[in-house]
C-alpha cells in the first residue's frame, strides 16, 4: 500500500500553546515546526503536512464560519489525503465533530478531532499521546487498503468516540469526555483496538458537503421555577425557527400553562422544537409520563438519545438547507450519520 498522507489542521486550543521560558505565558507555537516538539510522529510511515485555520483561536470562540472555514479546508484537500486530524481546543470539540458530521457526508476518509488538557510543550502534557495516536488512527487501513474509521471522531485519552455521540464531562481531567449512549469506536492500549461493528459506513455514492448553516436555534434548558416568561423572545418565530428544549429526564417538563401557550403558539406558526433529556445518558420517551403528554399533542419532536450538542447542529444543518417544515421534521427523527439510536 502506498504510504498514507495525513494532513494536520490547526485551529487553536490548549494542544497548540508552549510556555514563553522570559515571560511564562503561553502562546501558540508554529505548527510548521511540530516535529520539533513532536519528534515522535517522524516514526510513522506516514507523509505529514500541518496548516492553521487564517487566525487560531480558543475553541469557545468558535462560530459556524469556523465550521465553514473547515469545511472549505478539508473539500480542498480532500482527494490529496488519506485522513485528516484537526486540532482543537476541547470545550467545543463535541459542538465542532457534531457540525462536521452533517456538513461532510458521504465520507470514506477520518477525520479525527483532538486536543489537550495541558499544553503540549508542559512535561506532563496529555497533548503528546493525543496527537501521535489520533494521527495513528488517521492512517490506519484495513487488508483491503481502505481507511478503518471513515467518519468524524474524537479521539481523547486512549478512547475514540463518534464525534456526533460524545461530550466533554470534565474539565479538570485527563479522561475529559464521554459518550453514553454509543460506545467507544475504538481503545489504545498496547495495540489499538477498533470495534469495526461500530463504526459508520456510508450508504452514500460520493463526498456531499453542505457549507450554510442557520444560526436561527435557540436552545432552552428547563429547571424548577424557570421564569418561563423571560425567555419568551425566543419563542418568536420572525426571530427563531427552531427551538432545542432540554428537558428532564425522560423527556418532562412541568404542567406550566406560560410554557405550553408559548410552544404551542410556536409550532402553530412554523417552528420547530426538539425535546432532548437534560441527563448524560438515557433517551426521550415523549408519553411515557403524564408530564411529557403534552408534547405528543402539540408535535414536539422526540431528540431520542441524541446529545444537545448533536441536536443544535444537526438543526443548524438542516435549516441551512432549506427544508420545509414537513420534511425538517421527518429529518429530525432519522439518523442521518449515526447521530442517534
Amino acid at each position: 500500500m502506498s504510504t498514507p498522507k495525513i494532513l494536520i489542521i490547526y485551529t487553536g486550543g490548549t494542544i497548540g500553546m508552549i510556555k514563553d521560558q522570559r515571560t511564562g505565558e503561553l502562546r501558540s507555537f508554529n505548527f510548521e515546526y511540530i516535529y520539533d516538539h513532536v519528534p515522535e510522529l517522524e516514526r510513522f510511515n506516514f507523509e505529514l503536512k500541518s496548516i492553521s485555520i487564517s487566525k487560531p483561536i480558543d475553541s469557545s470562540e468558535i462560530t459556524l464560519c469556523h465550521w465553514t472555514d473547515l469545511v472549505e479546508i478539508i473539500e480542498t484537500n480532500y482527494a490529496n489525503y488519506n485522513g485528516f486530524v484537526i486540532l482543537h481546543g476541547s470545550d467545543t470539540m463535541s459542538f465542532t465533530a457534531s457540525a462536521l458530521s452533517f456538513m461532510l457526508q458521504g465520507l470514506t476518509k477520518p477525520i479525527i478531532l483532538t486536543g489537550s488538557q495541558l499544553p503540549i510543550g508542559t512535561i506532563r502534557t496529555d497533548g503528546k499521546e493525543n496527537l501521535i495516536t489520533a494521527v495513528e488512527i488517521a492512517g490506519a487501513r484495513d487488508e483491503n487498503g481502505e481507511a478503518i474509521v471513515q467518519e468524524v471522531a474524537v479521539y481523547f485519552e486512549y478512547s475514540l468516540y463518534r464525534g456526533n455521540r460524545c461530550s466533554k464531562v470534565s474539565a479538570n481531567q485527563f479522561e475529559a469526555f464521554q459518550s453514553p449512549n454509543y460506545p467507544e469506536l475504538a481503545v489504545a492500549g498496547v495495540n489499538i483496538d477498533f470495534a469495526k461493528d461500530r463504526l459508520f459506513r456510508t450508504k452514500s455514492p460520493q463526498l456531499t458537503i453542505q457549507k450554510k448553516l442557520s444560526n436561527r436555534v435557540g436552545l432552552v434548558k428547563l429547571y424548577p421555577g424557570i421564569p418561563i416568561e423571560s425567555y419568551a423572545q425566543l419563542f418568536d418565530y420572525v426571530k427563531i425557527k427552531a427551538i432545542v428544549l432540554e428537558t428532564f429526564g425522560a423527556g418532562n417538563a412541568p404542567s406550566d400553562s406560560s410554557l405550553q401557550g408559548l410552544i404551542t403558539h410556536f409550532i402553530s406558526a412554523g417552528g420547530i422544537v426538539l425535546n432532548v433529556t437534560q441527563c448524560s445518558s438515557g433517551s426521550v420517551k415523549q408519553g411515557a409520563y403524564v408530564t411529557s403528554s403534552f408534547f405528543e399533542r402539540v408535535g414536539v419532536i422526540s431528540g431520542k438519545d441524541m446529545t444537545t450538542e448533536a441536536a443544535l447542529t444537526k438543526m443548524q444543518y438542516l435549516l441551512g438547507r432549506g427544508f420545509c417544515a414537513t420534511e425538517l421534521k421527518n429529518q429530525l427523527q432519522v439518523s442521518m450519520v449515526g447521530e442517534m439510536s
